[in-house]
């Protein structure tokens, strides 16, 4: 038992979750009221910072887990007179949220793939879940804070878990082995059908040769 005078035991009051946690998320775009029609930022999404940088305030909230309902503020970075390099980190997480977000693997390049890594606008965004891989910057003051800076995709083990097993993007579906009565060999699947009264229910045609089970999206 800890003395009452001796706090060297007590538990920290860091404010941040550890670095590399995944959480799945749902994106909330802060309105930054600055909008530039040649590059298509319209909708007063982007924010121009006092640099002349310009970027997507973000907010992050953890939907599930230990630290669900948190939240966690960071950019998204569109531009930066300093070079290209920040506005290059941003459209990499806007795709690996986008990748995240629809259940696509970064590999994927069918026109599916490629249509669900389209949007029309800031708008699209705005809303989207995935799962996140936390890290730890710090703020203006230099004390440490949570960023996002990467999105898990379904090529991580651990992402089908973590969204739930829910993916927007199913690969082929998998049907269950025939199951039979006692005494009943059915000629052909039933594909799992349910039995009623104990009688075997009328085997189910089987899928149409070629069908995937993929939907469609427009890129």
């Amino acid at each position: 038992m800890s003395l009452w005078n001796d706090f060297n035991d007590a538990q920290s009051n860091a404010n941040v979750i550890p670095k590399g946690t995944l959480a799945k998320v749902r994106l909330t775009i802060r309105p930054g009221g600055f909008d530039d029609h040649s590059q298509g930022w319209t909708g007063g999404y982007a924010k121009r910072g006092n640099t002349g940088a310009v970027f997507l305030d973000a907010e992050y909230t953890v939907l599930d887990g230990p630290y669900a309902k948190r939240k966690i503020w960071s950019m998204i970075g569109l531009y930066s007179p300093k070079g290209p390099d920040w506005a290059n980190m941003g459209r990499s997480l806007i795709r690996g949220i986008l990748n995240s977000s629809h259940g696509l693997s970064d590999k994927d390049k069918s026109p599916e793939a490629q249509a669900a890594r389209r949007i029309n606008g800031f708008a699209d965004l705005d809303g989207l879940e995935f799962v996140a891989r936390i890290d730890i910057g710090t703020d203006t003051n230099g004390d440490e804070k949570n960023e996002i800076r990467n999105a898990v995709t379904p090529d991580h083990k651990e992402y089908a878990r973590i969204m739930g097993g829910s993916a927007p993007m199913a690969s082929a579906p998998s049907y269950a082995q025939p199951q039979t009565q006692p005494g009943y060999a059915p000629s052909t699947p039933n594909y799992g059908a349910p039995t009623h009264q104990g009688q075997p229910q009328q085997p189910q045609q089987a899928p149409a040769p070629g069908f995937t089970g993929r939907p469609s999206w427009a890129e």
